[in-house]
């Protein structure tokens, strides 16, 4: 973890991260099929401008999180796999999408549009469950 535990002393606290790198890297040295991302160097190394932490300065914040979660998707996940998953964020954000116009021909459209997505979507994937998104997007 990027979080410093500052309540154990500066020194405990880095003993303690060391200890931890050091096993890790003993297990992927012994273990094939082994790997170690860096999520804490890319943190503490790449990151380390206060910019990317929370108002509590010690836990990373949204865009620290983005930008790691991004690096181990390019390393981590398939292509197709990443595919899906921008299909489904696109269609969870339309989800809790809340319009301002509720009765325009162009929010119908979109209602439509995006009705359509998850349905292809639900067919080509049926252990994904989008029930709540289609009855919104009938009903809206």
């Amino acid at each position: 973890s990027p979080v410093r535990h500052l309540r154990d002393g500066v020194i405990e606290n880095n003993r303690s991260k060391a200890r931890l790198i050091e096993a890790v890297h003993n297990i992927v040295n012994t273990f094939d099929n082994c790997f170690y991302f860096p999520a804490y160097e890319l943190v503490i190394d790449v990151l380390r401008d206060y910019r990317f932490y929370d108002v509590d300065l010690a836990h990373p914040n949204y865009a620290a999180t983005e930008y790691v979660f991004s690096k181990f998707a390019e390393n981590f996940i398939d292509y197709d796999t990443l595919k899906t998953m921008e299909e489904v964020k696109k269609i969870t954000t339309a989800f809790k999408h809340k319009p301002f116009q509720p009765d325009t021909a162009a929010h119908r459209k979109f209602l439509s549009t995006t009705l359509d997505k998850t349905i292809n979507l639900q067919d080509a994937l049926p252990h994904l469950d989008f029930s709540k998104e289609i009855k919104y997007f009938i009903n809206e």
